[in-house]
C-alpha cells in the first residue's frame, strides 16, 4: 500500500539537505551496518544455493523508478487460452539470510527500509539488497516464482508458487513503459500490462476496493538561493497497472495461507468515522466537492492527481491506512478479521522482501503450503513476535515520515513568517480545543495552530505563520 513520497533536490550543503542529515542522526538511524553483518552479507552473496527449477528462458522484466537498484519484483505476462498467465518473480531473500545469523538479527532490528526525501536507510546491506539478491537485468537470480492464471475477466483461476532461477532481460521505468504502451510499440509481454491491469482495476471497483495512486511531492530549490517550491509528480497509469499485479500476488498469498491454516495477513479494519470526518474537512479546505452520498472510494477514483489540490488530498488519504497491522494465525485457527478494507479482500505483504521483513516469512509459508510441506520451524518460531516487530518498524517509519514532512514544510515557508494565509481548521484537540490543525488553501500545507479560544472545527480561518525554520522550528500558525 502507498506511503507519502517526498523527494528533495539541491546541493548537499543546502540547509534542507543538512537538516535531513541531522534528522537521521537525531533519530539514530544509519545506513552503515555492523562489521559482522557486512561480512556475512559478503559471504552470502557468493555462496547461494541454486533452486532446481530453471525459468531463465522466460524474458522477465522489472518496472521501477529509474534510480532504483533494490529490485524486488520481475514479471512475465502472456496469454493463456482465453485468459492470461501472470508470472511474478520475487527476490528470494531467504536464499541468502540464515535464520538467527547476525544478518538476520540486524534485519529484525531494522524491520524495513526507511525513506528520506534525499535517500534511504536500507533493510539489507548493499551487496545483497542492491546486488546478489536484487533482480537486476541480465543476472541469474534465485526467486520465489508465482504463476497465476487468470480468466478473460482477470479473475484468478489457478495459483502456483515455487523457488526458481530467473533472469530479467530489461530494467524499465514507468515513464518509458507508459510511452511504449501508449505508442503501440510495446511487445506483448509489456503490452499485456495495460490489458491485465485494467481488468484487475475493474474487479477492484466491483469488490469495493480502492488503490491510492499517491503523487510524489518534489521540493525544488529555486536558483540556488535556498528557497523552495512544491511540485507534484502524478503517477502514470502504468504505476497503477503494476500495483495491481502486486496486489494480485498479495491476495493469492493470503488465500493460500488461509487455506493452509497458518500465515500472516496484512489487515485493516474500516476507517473510524472520526478519521473520515477529518478527511472530509481536508477536502473542503482544498475545494474538493465531496457530496455525502458519494463514497470515499468513488471520490478517490474521480480525482485527477495532475491537479495540485487533488494531489494534496491524495497525500492526506494515506492517513486512513494507519490502522493497518499484521495478523498471525496458525493450526487452522483463523482470525476474526481476515481482510484489508482498502483491498476489500484478504491480503498479505509478500512482494517486497528486500525492503520489508514480513515478506520473507510470508514467502516461506506460501512455498511450504503450496508444496504440501510443513512450515519451517524457524518461521513458526518467529511468527508470534512478528506483528509487534513490524508495528515497531512502522512506528519508526511513521516518525521518519512525519519529521521529514515537518522539515519540508518549514523549508517551503521559511521566508514567509508573519504572512497571513487562508486555511480551514481540519482537526481540534479534544482536551485543548484552542489547539488543532489547519490546512492551508495554498500552498497545500498542513500545520499546527494554537489560539486563545476554541478553534472553529471545519470552518475557514485566516491564520498567521509564526515559525518555520527547517531543523530548528516546525511550522506553526496562530489565528490572524
Amino acid at each position: 500500500m502507498p506511503r507519502r513520497h517526498i523527494r528533495v533536490t539541491g546541493a548537499p550543503e543546502a540547509p534542507l539537505r543538512a537538516a535531513l542529515g541531522a534528522l537521521r542522526t537525531e533519530l539514530g538511524v544509519s545506513g552503515s551496518f555492523p562489521p559482522e553483518v557486512s561480512a556475512e552479507a559478503e559471504q552470502a552473496a557468493n555462496a547461494t544455493a541454486r533452486p532446481s527449477h530453471d525459468a531463465t528462458d522466460l524474458p522477465f522484466l522489472t518496472i521501477d523508478p529509474p534510480t532504483s537498484t533494490d529490485l524486488d519484483q520481475a514479471m512475465h505476462l502472456s496469454r493463456q487460452g482465453t485468459g492470461y498467465r501472470v508470472r511474478y518473480a520475487i527476490a528470494d531473500v531467504a536464499a541468502f539470510v540464515v535464520p538467527s545469523s547476525a544478518l538476520d538479527r540486524e534485519a529484525h532490528r531494522r524491520v524495513m527500509t526507511l525513506y528520506f526525501p534525499d535517500g534511504r536507510i536500507p533493510l539489507h546491506p548493499e551487496v545483497l539488497g542492491e546486488g546478489a539478491a536484487s533482480l537486476l537485468p541480465d543476472q541469474v537470480r534465485p526467486a520465489v516464482l508465482w504463476t497465476i492464471d487468470l480468466d478473460a475477466e482477470g479473475r484468478t483461476l489457478a495459483v502456483d508458487v515455487r523457488r526458481a532461477l530467473v533472469r530479467s532481460r530489461a530494467k524499465l521505468d514507468y515513464a518509458a513503459v507508459q510511452k511504449e504502451i501508449d505508442s503501440g510499440t510495446a511487445e506483448e509481454p509489456l503490452a499485456l500490462l495495460k490489458e491485465i491491469g485494467e481488468l484487475r482495476e475493474r474487479l477492484e471497483v466491483e469488490r469495493g476496493g480502492i488503490s491510492l495512486n499517491v503523487p510524489e511531492q518534489e521540493i525544488v530549490e529555486r536558483d540556488g538561493d535556498h528557497t523552495y517550491e512544491l511540485a507534484y509528480r502524478a503517477p502514470h497509469p502504468a504505476d497503477g497497472w503494476n500495483a495491481q499485479l502486486s496486489l494480485l500476488t498479495g491476495m493469492a498469498a493470503a488465500d493460500l495461507m488461509l487455506a493452509g491454516g497458518t500465515g500472516i495477513l496484512r489487515t485493516l479494519p474500516a476507517a473510524p468515522d472520526g478519521a473520515v470526518g477529518r478527511l472530509r474537512r481536508t477536502a473542503h479546505a482544498l475545494h474538493i466537492d465531496w457530496p455525502h452520498h458519494v463514497s470515499y472510494a468513488e471520490l478517490v477514483r474521480s480525482l485527477d492527481p495532475h491537479r495540485p489540490h487533488h494531489a494534496a488530498f491524495l497525500q492526506e488519504c494515506t492517513t486512513l491506512l494507519r490502522g493497518a497491522g499484521y495478523t498471525v494465525f496458525r493450526d487452522g485457527d483463523l482470525p476474526v478479521i481476515t481482510t484489508h478494507s482498502a483491498v476489500a479482500a484478504p491480503y498479505a505483504h509478500c512482494t517486497a522482501p528486500l525492503r520489508r521483513l514480513a515478506d520473507r516469512y510470508v514467502s516461506e509459508i506460501c512455498l511450504a503450503t503450496a508444496a504440501g510441506q510443513p512450515v519451517p520451524d524457524w518461521v513458526l518460531s518467529a511468527l508470534d513476535a512478528l506483528p509487534a516487530r513490524m508495528a515497531e518498524g512502522a512506528r519508526r517509519a511513521g516518525t521518519v515520515e512525519r519529521e521529514c514532512v515537518d522539515l519540508v514544510e518549514a523549508a517551503l515557508l521559511k521566508d514567509r513568517v508573519g504572512e497571513v494565509f487562508d486555511g480551514w481548521v481540519v482537526d481540534v484537540q479534544e482536551r485543548q480545543p484552542a489547539r488543532g490543525t489547519v490546512q492551508l488553501e495554498s500552498p497545500a500545507v498542513i500545520g499546527r495552530i494554537e489560539g486563545t479560544d476554541r478553534l472553529p472545527l471545519g470552518e475557514r480561518l485566516r491564520v498567521r505563520l509564526t515559525q518555520a525554520d527547517p531543523g530548528v522550528a516546525k511550522v506553526r500558525f496562530v489565528p490572524s
